[in-house]
């Protein structure tokens, strides 16, 4: 069947791979890239016989790698590390590049091979790295935003390498080559941005009307893999094409739906880049110069650490901050494979440096999440020693007492500080994101700058002598890890918290925390409140289910404190006296009456305590206010009580007590009695 069963053999191989890489906590393309050293052609066994085939299937890949980058690809996100991203990033790169021109001098290699190496292991990897922060729960630290600041910027990088780099070979010729180069690539981005940016949405928005999403998604890939072609046709690369058409994609209206489906299709042709890059690798070249590999791992990774750190210090991170960026940064990225694959097609790079790289790169990303976890530990002992750092940026009094930190300035925490300061209430606000701290600024909020999960931002915003603690951060990982820190910080501190899901609720119970918010459920209550009203059911019975459905989501299932019994006996007595709402009909034997000419309290135990009438409501009501028809009464009383109050107002009126022809009994419950109160 030819490419059919190499394409079977690949996916089983990448299905196996992946499931071994992820049960061992290793990224999926590790797993990919080793199940293609098992089907290449340099092992036994089960081999794939197309591999030339295979190899322009995984182009598509890159290609669907970079569109996807493009439409990803957002000023916004460089924002708040925007100085050492866009600066910081071209430093650490160059001077990446000059330590690996050198270290392949020192190797024997040729000037162009060495440079290539720098090129090469200048690189980081995006995929392991957000894996990794992803799994130890940290993605929304300050130095994971760094990192994936400065990992965007280098995949950039890769483009004009992709340019650039090949037409270094020859310099005398290079440089006319590069020029022209460059040349095409401005009449490529001119035309895509004035041509490209007016064509492709209109075209998508047209596709987008028929509401068929198969011919979206076609329509997708073809912009990708299209667009790379024209740029092919332009003399440049095939990927740089495919970038570019994401980029103009990203400022429309479609982008998220656009990276929502192409993410699947990038997936599979990625594992087929990956795999393919796996087959490249020779066993045996690996075993003889397995000393040669892991010594250039050793020295790739002390060597990178120390520019990572250097670099991060060098634009004012300090503490831990530094060394936790080197430590996370040090590995040969995915990246590189692209670069090297390109290098490879142009005869830039031999097949012995490009099976060097492939070594060294595996073995540097099998490393990283043991790395990592290191660093965490690094980091934590500085949270401890350090001091505030310069972004930490604190924009109020530090002597404020008895305030309410809220966490997280979005769409729930900028409401909820709002009606806090109309309420007169001290806040504090930790936000990580630029321009939600902006908007608190301009609101007069006092405003700390950073991750509420770090211990030194949490104290810069007084976790000491704060009152409470509102976590509104809507991921799952950012909010237990604030909970932690701050409950280490202040064991004491009150703390309310949005959960993110039902399973969530109990994690957080589990950390101390019982006064949690559900978003789902309460827009689910909402919707069911609006939905009842549409029906013959009576108000006050639809705020009572709703009140009872709230009362048994909320109840922990566990609770872990030393005064739990206390607590619940609370509830108890709570949910035993309660304020019941009845309307009063033109039937009810109350009208005309007051509370104390019915003997309301006397005869049935329960007290009037509100009575709404039309847009008016009376607390606390005058005994001797008249009950009108339409009135909603407020009783509060026990479930018994409020049950012979409801009697009550339904019974016939007794008869008028009359010295003619009635006797009055003076001896029962029953007995009529007008008071003066």
């Amino acid at each position: 069947m030819g490419i059919a069963t190499d394409f079977a053999i690949i996916v089983v191989a990448a299905l196996i791979g992946g499931y071994v890489a992820q049960r061992l906590q290793q990224p999926l393309l590790v797993g990919y890239m080793l199940a293609g050293i098992l089907v290449g052609p340099h092992t036994g066994g089960v081999t794939v016989a197309q591999v030339r085939d295979i190899e322009l299937l995984a182009e598509i890949g890159v290609a669907l790698l970079l569109f996807a980058l493009g439409i990803e690809f957002s000023l916004k996100r460089l924002q708040q590390v925007r100085k050492i991203a866009l600066i910081g990033t071209p430093i650490q790169i160059l001077l990446t590049m000059t330590v690996g021109w050198a270290a392949g001098r020192l190797l024997g290699w040729s000037s162009y091979q060495s440079l290539w190496f720098g090129a090469l292991i200048s690189l980081s990897s995006t995929m392991v790295i957000l894996k990794t922060l992803g799994h130890q729960g940290t993605l929304g630290s300050l130095t994971s935003r760094i990192m994936i600041g400065m990992l965007i910027v280098q995949d950039l990088a890769v483009v004009p390498m992709i340019i650039i780099l090949p037409e270094l070979r020859d310099p005398e010729r290079g440089l006319a080559v590069l020029g022209m180069a460059g040349l095409r690539a401005a009449v490529f981005l001119a035309f895509m941005i004035y041509g490209g940016t007016r064509l492709i949405p209109a075209l998508l928005q047209r596709i987008a009307r028929g509401n068929s999403r198969e011919l979206f998604i076609i329509t997708l890939t073809a912009l990708g893999v299209g667009i790379g072609y024209v740029s092919y046709l332009f003399g440049l690369s095939f990927a740089f094409g495919a970038f570019v058409a994401g980029m103009v994609l990203s400022e429309s209206d479609y982008s998220h739906q656009a990276l929502s489906e192409i993410v699947p299709l990038r997936d599979v042709f990625g594992m087929l880049f990956f795999v393919s890059v796996g087959m490249l690798l020779d066993l045996k070249f690996l075993w003889e110069h397995l000393a040669g590999v892991v010594t250039a791992a050793a020295l790739v990774f002390p060597l990178k650490v120390t520019i990572f750190a250097a670099v991060t210090r060098m634009f004012g991170y300090r503490n831990g901050t530094p060394l936790t960026v080197g430590l996370a940064m040090f590995q040969v990225g995915e990246f590189a494979f692209v670069l090297a694959r390109v290098g490879v097609s142009r005869q830039a790079v031999s097949p012995d440096l490009f099976s060097f790289i492939l070594s060294v790169a595996l073995l540097t990303m099998i490393l990283t999440p043991f790395v990592m976890r290191a660093s965490q530990l690094i980091s934590r002992w500085f949270d401890r020693r350090g001091r505030l750092q310069p972004d930490a940026l604190q924009t109020f009094d530090a002597s404020i007492k008895e305030h309410i930190i809220i966490a997280g300035y979005g769409r729930v925490g900028s409401y909820t500080a709002d009606v806090l300061k109309r309420l007169g209430f001290p806040c504090v606000i930790i936000e990580s994101d630029h321009y939600a701290m902006e908007r608190a600024r301009a609101a007069a909020l006092p405003v700390v700058y950073g991750d509420a999960g770090s211990p030194v931002v949490l104290e810069a915003a007084g976790v000491h002598n704060a009152r409470l603690l509102l976590v509104t951060a809507p991921a799952a990982v950012d909010v237990e890890l604030i909970v932690q820190r701050a409950r280490s910080l202040n064991p004491k501190l009150p703390m309310v918290v949005r959960a993110q899901h039902f399973a969530q609720m109990e994690a957080l119970r589990a950390l101390g925390v019982y006064e949690l918010v559900q978003p789902e459920s309460e827009a689910g209550l909402e919707i069911v409140r609006q939905a009842l009203s549409h029906f013959d059911i009576p108000a006050l019975q639809i705020q009572l289910l709703t009140d009872s459905v709230r009362r048994e989501l909320y109840l922990p299932l566990q609770t872990l404190r030393t005064d739990a019994g206390l607590v619940e006996r609370l509830r108890n007595a709570l949910k035993s006296l309660e304020v019941e709402w009845f309307t009063l009909s033109a039937k009810s034997r109350l009208i005309g009456e007051s509370a104390a000419q019915a003997d309301i309290r006397l005869r049935t135990g329960a007290s009037v305590v509100n009575i709404i009438r039309r847009e008016k409501v009376f607390t606390n009501p005058d005994p001797y206010m008249a009950f009108e028809e339409g009135d909603v009464v407020g009783v509060l009383g026990t479930p018994r009580q409020r049950s012979a109050f409801r009697s009550f107002i339904t019974q016939k009126p007794e008869p008028t007590a009359d010295s003619g022809n009635t006797e009055l009994d003076t001896t029962g419950p029953s007995r009529k009695i007008h008071v003066d109160v």
